[in-house]
């Protein structure tokens, strides 16, 4: 083959794969149209003439037979998109200015950082993005969970940008991620650029779920994170897109004595190292100074050239938001600080706490006995 084959076939290869993208996200924009106009003119036919139940089951069965063999006109379906449109009428302020829809993917973007009070806009979202963007089913699951235009909105944005499954997407909205999203006590602002404190302040949440767990309430740090690294995917969804496991108590020798660091991650979007401390307990001010310790020594020994500054994220059973403030008003590396809880047993009444057993427990519990 001539020298300059390889190069052809891998821009051909390129150029194929692009136009199967835009080829399956223009048929998916289409039939979100055309499911959206049907659900309008169901709507609109129950709005003035008082269709019912089963005008949609007939009408059901009527598309079924004059499309046969192709899927979504049964009467659930239908009525899904009567909820759509409704969802979605023709001028209502559910979305953000087009300037801002075409930042969508960017972590940084407004439609992603700004309250969902300020999402506003007048005329059908369905054929833009990111709303264009997703399947019918992920449309199904923000239907079925939420009742707020803005924060459907909110979740689709998030979807496009970090590529969610439906069942992720589901995930989210159950684990109640807008309220959590960004509200961390941290300085960043104080010790980051603009630009990369407001995206450093995005990637935290407050609480963490590590609902994954099965920990009783007097675990210590080690088993907490023993727990997180055994369920490292479950975890790393939760810490979010672009966290990389660099290592789980990484030695650090500093002036002949050794040091360890609970977890430690490399943020791609980022281009920094996240160093994160697990503590058992509440927050106190002495943890602060710790990690501001970790992170001179993290970059120290392991930033290199075009790296950003390395951050830190204390992660706590609680904390006090004033003292949490106070410590880290001084401080001059980034941290912030976040509450986690474990469902199992934070649900649980008080009095049953430290009474439900772990899994490991169970499983000596249930082992078979030596004679």
């Amino acid at each position: 083959m001539p020298a300059d084959y390889a190069p052809l076939l891998a821009d051909i290869k390129a150029r194929v794969q692009s136009a199967r993208l835009k080829a399956g996200l223009a048929a998916n924009r289409e039939l979100l149209a055309l499911y959206w106009d049907i659900g309008r003119l169901i709507l609109d036919r129950q709005q003035r003439e008082g269709w019912g139940a089963k005008v949609i089951d007939r009408l059901a069965q009527d598309l079924q037979r004059a499309f046969p063999g192709q899927q979504g006109f049964s009467p659930r379906n239908l009525k899904y998109m009567r909820a759509f449109a409704e969802a979605w009428p023709e001028t209502v302020t559910v979305q953000p200015p087009a300037a801002q829809i075409t930042e969508a993917r960017k972590p940084d973007s407004a439609i992603v950082q700004a309250p969902l009070a300020r999402i506003a806009v007048t005329r059908s979202p369905i054929v833009q993005a990111p709303l264009a963007q997703l399947s019918w089913y992920h449309h199904l699951a923000l239907l079925d969970k939420l009742n707020s235009p803005a924060e459907r909105l909110w979740y689709a944005a998030k979807t496009v940008e970090h590529g969610w499954s439906r069942n992720v997407l589901a995930l989210q909205i159950e684990a109640g991620l807008h309220q959590r999203q960004g509200k961390a006590v941290t300085n960043f602002k104080t010790t980051l650029p603009p630009a990369q404190s407001d995206l450093a302040q995005g990637i935290t949440k407050d609480p963490y779920l590590f609902d994954f767990l099965s920990l009783r309430e007097d675990a210590n740090e080690r088993a907490v994170e023993a727990g997180l690294v055994a369920h490292v995917e479950k975890f790393l969804l939760e810490l979010g897109a672009g966290f990389a496991l660099v290592g789980r108590q990484l030695h650090l020798e500093v002036g002949d004595q050794d040091f360890y660091l609970d977890l430690l991650f490399y943020h791609l979007k980022l281009r920094c190292f996240v160093v994160i401390d697990l503590k058992a307990r509440e927050f106190t001010p002495e943890a602060a100074g710790k990690m501001n310790f970790y992170l001179s020594a993290v970059d120290d020994r392991f930033r290199q050239p075009g790296d950003q500054p390395s951050i830190g994220l204390i992660l706590c059973r609680s904390k006090n938001r004033v003292i949490a403030e106070y410590a880290l008003r001084d401080m001059t590396k980034p941290i912030g600080v976040a509450g986690y809880v474990t469902k199992l047993v934070d649900s649980l009444p008080k009095a049953l706490k430290g009474a439900v057993p772990s899994v490991a427990e169970l499983e000596k519990g249930l082992a078979p006995k030596m004679p």
